[in-house]
């Protein structure tokens, strides 16, 4: 009797790489590119035609292009290399301790910003410094005692902040208004900020609060201090797009100055980023008998005044006056008008603390014309509290005080806020 026949081995399943050799053309670069970068390194390594496949350099320009915003085969310190796969793999070696979408995320803010400031403060542009070594993060995390977040140690190997403040009082006196943070002006209270480097951020640093980003207040040496980013965008992530207070904090900066919020402004001979709002909610404008008037604030927790009674917070706030086109009252023309005097009323929340009259404005009295610039003040007032508003109206004459040519008139100052932001700068 024959012996029944033996069953048949199952097949081996065919390996991936040998299904794809079966793929033709456009199919092949699709399933390749779809795959990323990493598997198409290995997908070179299976068979000959595989690594003809896998090595285009088309295919390694759209790696560059989707995992670092790269769009020309250049090396992290800006040398131009053969290839995009060479580029990639340059960037890999030197970043890929790092989620690719944090380096991408980060590269972006840095080739961002400095194409900002290319185009509007170049002076800034040229005191930032290079990018620091990932020994030199690892040995100021040593000097610290503790760990850096991700997004800063990024941030800081793209960009080392900017120059630091030297011992020369004229080069300190440059330097003072080119901070890429920016500032403002009120009497002769002056802030700007500058993005210090990594050195100094080890020689001053006291405490350390992981994630958060602070800014002290006047009693900053009892503890006193102030997120500057929302509490609700500082919450754990995915592993791939870790979150931080410096790094969140650096991209709204950026999109207030990209969106026009912010802008550079005239400080005497120098030019500085200033924080005073200029676009609506936050400036408000109101245009009366030709008479334009436009007025914001800032918050400034670090100024003396908030020290005094009853007053927990101070704001400085910007007002500019112009005349945009011509000066006309009651179908006169006029070919100037000159401000007399003011009225402002301050409210904290629904009541009224402040209701002032005076001559002038920080003891001036601006004569406007049709088309020139704007005429810019400063002052400040403190509230007990947020949030606050200001609202009022100037009184202008036509032509002159010294010669008026008609009876005064009112112009408007439309109500603009006084409240502590989501983000302080």
């Amino acid at each position: 009797m024959a012996a029944p026949p033996r069953p048949q081995p199952e097949p081996e399943p065919e390996p991936p790489a040998a299904g794809l050799e079966a793929l033709e053309g456009l199919a092949l670069d699709t399933v390749i590119a779809k795959a990323g970068a990493r598997q198409a390194a290995a997908l070179a390594c299976a068979s000959t035609r595989l690594r003809d496949a896998a090595g285009d350099d088309a295919l390694w320009r759209r790696f560059c292009a989707d995992d670092l915003a790269l769009h020309a085969p250049l090396a992290p310190d800006g040398r131009t290399l053969p290839s995009f796969k060479d580029a990639y793999k340059v960037w890999l070696e030197s970043f890929g301790m790092y989620p690719l979408p944090l380096v991408r995320r980060v590269k972006i803010f840095w080739s961002s910003l400095k194409s900002w400031l290319s185009e509007n403060f170049p002076e800034a542009l040229k005191t930032l410094n290079k990018g620091v070594s990932e020994a030199q993060i690892q040995s100021a995390e040593d000097d610290l005692g503790f760990k850096l977040p991700l997004p800063t140690k990024l941030l800081y190997r793209f960009c080392n902040g900017q120059l630091p403040l030297s011992e020369h009082h004229c080069e300190n006196m440059r330097m003072a208004h080119l901070g890429i943070i920016g500032g403002y002006v009120f009497y002769d209270h002056l802030i700007n900020v500058h993005l210090s480097p990594l050195e100094q951020i080890v020689e001053e640093t006291k405490e350390f609060y992981h994630d958060q980003l602070y800014v002290g207040t006047i009693n900053l040496q009892d503890g006193e201090m102030l997120p500057c980013v929302p509490k609700s965008l500082i919450r754990p992530t995915n592993t791939d797009m870790p979150q931080d207070g410096l790094l969140l904090w650096l991209e709204e900066h950026l999109r207030r100055l990209q969106n026009g919020m912010i802008k550079t402004r005239m400080l005497k001979t120098s030019r500085y980023i200033s924080l005073f709002p200029e676009a609506s909610p936050s400036c408000t404008s109101a245009m009366t008998n030709c008479v334009k008037v436009r007025a914001s604030a800032v918050f400034a927790p670090e100024h003396p005044e908030s020290r005094r009674p009853g007053a927990k917070c101070l704001y400085a706030y910007s007002i500019r006056l112009s005349v945009p086109e011509a000066c006309m009252l009651g179908g006169v023309y006029y070919s100037s008008c000159q401000l007399y005097s003011r009225h402002w009323i301050i409210r904290w929340r629904d009541r009224v603390v402040s209701d002032v009259n005076g001559e002038g404005v920080i003891g001036k009295y601006p004569l406007l014309t049709p088309g020139q610039e704007e005429f810019v003040y400063e002052s400040c007032t403190p509230l007990p509290d947020s949030p606050g508003s200001v609202e009022g109206s100037f009184t202008f004459v036509p032509g002159m005080l010294s010669r008026p040519e008609g009876k005064p008139f009112e112009v408007t100052v439309a109500p603009f806020p006084l409240e502590i932001p989501e983000y302080i700068f």
